[in-house]
């Protein structure tokens, strides 16, 4: 079994602060996480994300890039429909509706960090050594183990 085949219950998303920001997430409350042209990501998305599943929003392109917010998946995968939109950015002229190539979850936003928790400060957090992050950096949705997940928790608990 490898590490993708575990089950996992949280996970890292990243955007980019311009093409959408914490704000307007917290605004929507509730969103689609749309755009994911990556293998390894689409079957996080459509086959191992649950509903009731942690999220953390990473800000990556961003100066510094690094955890704002945490959410929660709401919305199991289903077919993201921007791959059937030529006039999406996301548009996949080669998806097939009868059999989606691209997958979404739904998240809903739960809080935001009080300052961006950055890639260099977590690189040194003792327990965070093996993070996926570290090891499969471009990878846009990725999974956090449940020790990362709290070690997390408590440092956006913990900022001042």
């Amino acid at each position: 079994m490898g590490v993708w085949d575990k089950e996992y219950h949280h996970w890292l998303m990243k955007a980019e602060p311009d093409v959408y920001p914490i704000e307007q997430w917290k605004k929507d409350k509730v969103t689609f996480w749309d755009g994911v042209r990556n293998y390894t990501a689409r079957n996080f998305m459509r086959d191992k994300m649950k509903k009731g599943d942690g999220m953390f929003f990473y800000y990556s392109g961003a100066k510094p890039s690094g955890i704002v917010g945490v959410g929660e998946i709401v919305k199991t995968g289903y077919p993201d429909h921007t791959a059937f939109d030529p006039k999406d950015v996301h548009f996949d002229e080669k998806s097939d509706r009868s059999k989606p190539t691209w997958y979404m979850v739904d998240v809903k936003y739960v809080k935001s960090a009080k300052h961006i928790l950055a890639l260099d400060f977590l690189k040194k957090v003792p327990g965070l050594k093996n993070m996926a992050l570290f090891k499969y950096s471009r990878l846009s949705v990725q999974p956090v183990t449940e020790a990362e997940w709290k070690i997390i928790n408590r440092l956006m608990d913990s900022q001042e």
